[in-house]
């Protein structure tokens, strides 16, 4: 029997719960030993001039090692879209927590005095807080550029002719607020220069690779004098892709004050400072017929940059995405990006797809509801059907597999979804003010879109145990587990004999690092790969020891033994022997002819709504989420876990929001609203395989799919249980003031 499949319990779990990781801030490498600690002072003010900043008070406090700001600076500033990027501001700062200056002091408990020395004088300017503002120009964030605008893509002017045709036009506007990534280990890095003149940076990264060559190519050395370590990490979500501008910083401060640094940022830093997600301003216009059949569809993607625009591949996957799970015949889309007085957007869980299927699945409830049709049945008339696949979209996407309507099918019939309506259709005849909800999502995703490979390497000790090396780099999805999964059934080798490593340049000098859900599908495609190879290199010197032809053995993987092929009780031989009589063996490879994959599925929202105070209450989420065949059904659910937790915070109650000076007001734990368990259902989880064939294993990226679905289902569920008094469409969070607000807009109204 495969160990592919079956339930197997997280083995990197055990440290974490027992002894407890080893973060960035946990180190105690010799290196380190008697490093300066690092604190970055941030700008209070969203947009100002700095006229001056005196740091003499700061240089002579107790225990200061340095203090420097952009006038100490020999970096050259990176390059964010069109516009040029400070490592510290110099001339202007443009958002709260740009960093101004950096202090260097012996012990941690002195930073916090020195920082408050170090004297900024701004000269304040007109804060650019909100799309409509950027879009004016009155104020510009970047004068020499000329307009807040630094992104288009797609025609300037839409053609409206497509909709001639259409018995029934929606448009609406729907914002996809701001969000925090907020991993559980705020950013974090430890930087320490070595004599041969090589650098190390511990970091808390996604990527130690792309780490790597960011600092290189800031610093102006070659990669090969730079090595990034990320030993665990405390999560990610797409917001500690590579290494942020202050950790080349740090490199550069340690190397001129010749002492090792370390850099822990607080909770508050990490939500003001950290880049966010999210953040765009979606107009959607749908048209066709009222038997259901949609004939055009319409995205314009507004996209907020945030100050410095790191990210404006977001509205073009936006864009690459926009159909959704469905045939349209037309299908326009453009977007345009903006720059705010705001902390700057980048990845989060989903980056540019769940905009993406946000926008889609809440136009499709709209049409839906304007001719007075189940949204289900709308879904059913349009979705692409099985025998179309691969399918080629109008945005320039190529889906491989996809059951679209069979996996709606199975979640409407594990809901009960008859039954619900009718429920449904009872209160609202009763006038019950707690309001019975039922929200649809149907999505597909891209995954691995990069359209780069990674790479794997397997060592069979003389031994028999085994070591991997992956150019994935984990950060709490388990995928250490899967990989180790894979080698087991491959070479029938013990779990508790293979080793997985991960996250050093060193020890793996080519990668691309884990985002977009590409991990298992190229990295475990790669460990495929190269135990492979191995097993070709010991079926060789297998069949020397047996003296027979290298084609007539055969690995048995349930034993683990060589023997010949149809005689199992002959001689056998265990992998340590035939190793031990190669010295062991090695395969070091790049799966690189991988392509994108499509995972899909279905989310059913049970929500109550009480209409006198606005509280939303989830009662139920009905989930399937198809990435292919399962490696391992506990890390998968654990993945839909935390995806579909995250989805629902974002449909009801986070949101990372400016005042019109560009203060930020959500900018501690205790105004962010996070999800807890009393706002979660236990979810019910259908589950469903289609494979792919565009790699190895057959499968797709799960990591990020039940953000993606579950957000639009809880938030069409919301506006589905209000929909009777009179409320067509509200935006996200739905948090009771905006649900009230809401209901007694549409009771004056009518």
């Amino acid at each position: 029997m495969s160990i592919v499949g079956t339930r197997v319990v997280r083995v990197e779990d055990e440290k974490l719960i027992t002894a407890g990781g080893t973060y960035v801030d946990d180190l105690k490498e010799e290196a380190l030993a008697g490093a300066v600690h690092a604190v970055f002072v941030r700008s209070p003010i969203a947009h100002a001039r700095i006229v001056g900043i005196d740091v003499e008070e700061a240089r002579t406090a107790p225990g200061v090692v340095g203090v420097y700001t952009a006038a100490d600076l020999d970096l050259e500033p990176g390059k964010a879209g069109p516009v040029a990027e400070p490592f510290l501001a110099k001339d202007v700062v443009r958002y709260v927590g740009e960093p101004v200056a950096l202090v260097l002091a012996e012990e941690r408990y002195q930073l916090a005095d020195a920082a408050e020395l170090v004297d900024v004088d701004y000269d304040p300017l007109d804060a650019v807080a909100d799309f409509d503002t950027a879009l004016a120009d009155e104020t510009l964030v970047f004068p020499d550029h000329g307009t807040n605008v630094v992104h288009t893509h797609g025609a300037e002017e839409f053609d409206d002719s497509v909709f001639e045709d259409c018995e029934v036009v929606v448009t609406e506007e729907i914002l996809n607020q701001r969000v925090a990534p907020a991993p559980v280990e705020p950013r974090g890095a430890s930087v320490a220069w070595g004599d041969d003149g090589r650098v190390t940076l511990w970091l808390s990264t996604q990527n130690a690779q792309i780490g790597r060559s960011i600092v290189a190519g800031a610093l102006g050395i070659g990669e090969d004098l730079v090595r990034v370590i990320a030993p665990d990490v405390g999560g990610g979500f797409g917001a500690k892709i590579g290494a942020d501008p202050e950790a080349v910083l740090l490199a550069w401060a340690a190397k001129r004050a010749g002492r090792a640094v370390r850099w822990a940022e607080s909770r508050s830093e990490n939500l003001t400072a950290m880049t966010h997600g999210r953040a765009q301003r979606n107009t959607v216009t749908i048209g066709g017929k009222r038997d259901g059949t949609v004939l055009a569809y319409r995205l314009d993607v507004l996209q907020d940059a945030g100050a410095y625009p790191r990210a404006l591949f977001l509205p073009t996957l936006t864009e690459l995405m926009a159909p959704g799970v469905y045939r349209f015949p037309v299908v326009q889309t453009r977007s345009r990006g903006v720059v705010t007085t705001t902390t700057p957007i980048a990845a989060y869980r989903g980056a540019g797809r769940p905009e993406a299927t946000a926008a889609i699945e809440r136009a499709i409830d709209l049409f839906a509801a304007e001719i007075g049709m189940d949204p289900a049945d709308v879904r059913r008339v349009n979705f692409i059907r099985p025998e179309e696949f691969p399918y080629q979209t109008p945005t320039g996407g190529s889906y491989d597999t996809g059951e679209y309507a069979a996996a709606l099918d199975k979640v409407l019939e594990a809901a009960g979804y008859a039954r619900l309506r009718e429920e449904q259709k009872k209160r609202r005849e009763a006038g019950d003010p707690v309001a019975l909800g039922l929200g649809i999502a149907a999505y597909v995703e891209i995954t691995g879109g990069d359209a780069g490979g990674e790479s794997g390497r397997v060592d069979v000790h003389p031994d028999g145990s085994v070591t991997a090396w992956t150019g994935s780099s984990p950060h709490g999805q388990g995928l250490g587990t899967s990989l180790a999964m894979l080698l087991s059934d491959q070479l029938g080798v013990p779990m508790d004999k293979i080793t997985v490593r991960h996250g050093d340049t060193d020890e793996v000098p080519r990668a691309i690092g884990t985002f977009g859900s590409r991990s298992l599908q190229l990295g475990g495609s790669a460990i495929r790969r190269a135990a492979e190879e191995v097993v070709a290199q010991a079926r060789q010197v297998a069949a020397d020891l047996l003296e027979a032809a290298p084609d007539d053995l055969e690995l048995d993987v349930e034993r683990g033994v060589w023997q010949v092929r149809g005689a199992p009780s002959s001689t056998t031989l265990d992998w340590a022997r035939v190793a031990a009589e190669a010295d062991g063996f090695t395969a070091d490879v790049w799966f690189g002819d991988g392509a994108p994959t499509f995972p899909f599925g279905a989310h059913l929202a049970v929500v109550e709504v009480d209409t006198e105070t606005g509280k939303v209450r989830v009662l139920r989420l009905v989930a399937l989420d198809d990435a292919g065949p399962i490696v391992n059904p506990l890390t998968f659910r654990g993945q839909r876990h935390g995806g579909l937790g995250q989805g629902i915070a974002q449909a009801l109650l986070e949101v990372m929001s400016y005042d019109a000076d560009g203060n930020p007001t959500t900018a501690t734990l205790a105004d962010y609203s996070f999800v807890t368990a009393p706002e979660l259902p236990d979810f019910e989880l259908v589950d469903m395989e289609t494979p792919t064939t565009r790699n190895l294993l057959g499968v797709k990226g799960i990591g990020e799919a039940a953000t993606i679905g579950s957000t639009p289902a809880v938030h069409n569920a919301v506006v589905d249980a209000l929909a009777h008094l009179g409320v067509r469409h509200l935006d996200m969070p739905t948090t009771p003031l905006r649900v009230w607000t809401a209901l007694n807009d549409a009771r004056k109204a009518n």
